[in-house]
Formats: structure tokens, C-alpha cells, sequence
């Protein structure tokens, strides 16, 4: 599988993978696939996340037991590509009240405040933070206050779209 994704992939080779992993019979594909988004090769990490990102919903549900983990790798992720799918693997888990880790809240938090940050980060973070945050009226209190900070710096069509989506929730 390694091989696969040492190079630039086409849609059909990511169908492809994706296919060869579907179905709980092929679990040890997907941890065979998920242990090689750790890899050393940026390339092959970042095409394996990407693999992950193009997973169909019953499959996607494999990744939950590893929702921690990603949110550990997010904390401490230099690489803006991986850090971004990794955020978008999250956005497709659930977020259970019970389970709401307050580190990655601050951490949603200070990436959509800073400006340095890349828009497609920010955005996914702004809607990381709602789905945590909703549970409680005093959290979603300080979200607004945070998001209205924002309102005020030009934001991109994407951010500016996360931005409003998230308003209407609150």
C-alpha cells in the first residue's frame, strides 16, 4: 500500500484504495492505512490522510476510535496540509458532551483568531469549536464575542461561509 502513495494520486488510484479498504472485513487495510499517515514521507502521509478524507460515511466510522489521537497529532502538527485533513477528518466525527476535550476547544479557538493561519484552518476551526462548544450556552456565548472579533478582518469566501454558517447556528 506504501508504494501506492509515494506519488501523486488520481482519482481512480484514490477510488481505488478507498474500495480495497471498504467494509469491516478490511479493517487491518484501514489501520495498515492509518499507521502510514504517521509515515516519514510527507507524500505518503498526506495521500493517506486524503485517502481517509474520500472514505464513505460507514467506513469513516473506523476512524472514531482514533478521534483522540487525531486530536493530539492536531495540537502539535507543523505541516499545514496534514493539520487540514486531520481537521477535516474531525468535522466528520461526533462530538459527545461527556467527551469534549478542552484543550482542542483553546486550540480551535486561537487558530481562528490567528490571522497567520490559513483560511481553510480557520474555517474548519470555527466549525470544530460550534460542534464542541454547543452543549453549553455560556461556551457559545464566547464563541459569538470571538467570531464578531473576527467579523471585523477581511476574510476570504471560504472563511467568511464557515463564518455565517456558524452564526445562523448561534
Amino acid at each position: 500500500m506504501k508504494e501506492s502513495l509515494t506519488n501523486r494520486l488520481s482519482q481512480d488510484e484514490l477510488h481505488e484504495l478507498c474500495a480495497l479498504t471498504q467494509g469491516e472485513q478490511n479493517n487491518h487495510l484501514k489501520e495498515e492505512l492509518y499507521q502510514l499517515t504517521l509515515d516519514n514521507d510527507r507524500r505518503v502521509a498526506i495521500n493517506a490522510l486524503w485517502t481517509f478524507t474520500h472514505f464513505a460515511l460507514a467506513d469513516n466510522e473506523w476512524l472514531y476510535a482514533k478521534h483522540d489521537q487525531l486530536i493530539d497529532r492536531c495540537l502539535n502538527e507543523q505541516d499545514t496540509t496534514k493539520l487540514r485533513l486531520m481537521l477535516n477528518l474531525l468535522l466528520r466525527q461526533p462530538y459527545a458532551e461527556e467527551e469534549i476535550r478542552t484543550d482542542f476547544i483553546d486550540y480551535c479557538l486561537m487558530q481562528l483568531t490567528n490571522s497567520k493561519s490559513p483560511y481553510a484552518i480557520r474555517a474548519q476551526c470555527i466549525k470544530l469549536a460550534y460542534e464542541q462548544m454547543k452543549y453549553w450556552p455560556e461556551l457559545l456565548n464566547e464563541l459569538r464575542q470571538t467570531l464578531d472579533m473576527i467579523a471585523c478582518e477581511p476574510l476570504s469566501p471560504g472563511l467568511r461561509s464557515a463564518w455565517r454558517q456558524v452564526m445562523k447556528k448561534l
